[in-house]
């Protein structure tokens, strides 16, 4: 008769042949001897690319007088993609040093309004460069006659001409008398302002490089003092409500007091004083250089 094997013999039968295969080369020291491993091999890693010293400076174009005061420099990295870089390094000395990484950069120094840029290349190697920037200087005054203005009382502004418009664009306004304006080497449209009414004088000037432009604007105006009074000579009433207006009607200058000054251009003007409710009125002239009171009588209505 046939014997018939159990499944659960011929699963021990199975599993003891794989045991005697795996047993086949044993481990005399005892333990499972470890299957070998394939590794990439290991190298190290390449040395970054040290950061240099770059030493820049500024020179006035043309004449080649170093600039000392007034810089303003930063660095850009150089994307060359077309976006906006960014600043990596900034400096207000007279001879910065930057420490920056290899690669490509773009130096901008700042001399007033003036200003100039260039590229450069950083390759772990000190490098100097010098920028130079074409720009000279305004420095303005006023006067009325052979008198000069006071520099509180007087404002500027200064434009760049664009085509036939000379005031095309906005350089700078608030100007004071005598401050140092350091511009770009070009023709320039100055408005000068005396007091805060129509006093106005305008000029074109030329600045030159490396050079200081003086120049002085003369007025045709005169300063008045405004009053309405009982009678000639008498006291100021106070809490008077003045208006200034051309003989055309147009208001110049608004102002309230017992007797506020008025600088006004020379000319013909109708001042009206309102006081307690009543309007008086009275016409008068402005003459360059001869500052005066203007007195309105409160004559009754």
């Amino acid at each position: 008769m046939r014997a018939t094997l159990m499944p659960w013999l011929i699963l021990a039968a199975l599993t003891g042949t794989a045991a005697a295969q795996d047993d086949a080369f044993p481990n005399r020291l005892g333990g499972g001897v470890p299957s070998p491993s394939i590794t990439a091999p290991s190298f190290p890693p390449a040395p970054a690319e040290a950061e240099a010293v770059l030493s820049v400076s500024a020179l006035l174009a043309g004449i080649g007088t170093p600039l000392k005061t007034g810089l303003a420099w930063r660095v850009y990295d150089d994307r060359g993609d077309g976006t906006r870089p960014n600043i990596v390094a900034r400096s207000t000395e007279a001879e910065p040093s930057f420490k920056l990484a290899p690669g490509p950069y773009v130096v901008t120094v700042t001399y007033g309004f003036a200003s100039a840029l260039k590229r450069v290349t950083m390759a772990g190697q000190p490098l100097s460069d010098t920028l130079r920037v074409s720009a000279g200087a305004l420095r303005l005054s006023g006067a009325v006659g052979d008198v000069r203005i006071a520099p509180a009382q007087l404002s500027f502004s200064v434009f760049v001409p664009v085509g036939t418009n000379s005031e095309g664009r906005l350089v700078r306004s608030g100007v004071k008398a005598g401050d140092l304006l350091r511009l770009p080497e070009g023709t320039y449209h100055v408005v000068s302002t005396y007091g805060e009414s129509n006093a106005i004088q305008r000029a074109d000037l030329k600045v030159e490089n490396g050079k200081i432009t003086d120049a002085t604007l003369n007025h045709r105006a005169a300063t008045v003092t405004l009053k309405l009074v009982a009678a000639p000579g008498a006291e100021a009433f106070a809490g008077t409500a003045f208006s200034v207006l051309t003989p055309g009607g147009d208001t110049i200058r608004e102002a309230i007091g017992a007797f506020p000054q008025v600088t006004l251009a020379e000319g013909d003007y109708v001042l009206i004083a309102r006081h307690d409710g009543q309007v008086f009125t009275r016409e008068f002239k402005v003459e360059s250089g001869m500052d005066r009171d203007i007195e309105v009588v409160a004559k009754p209505s």
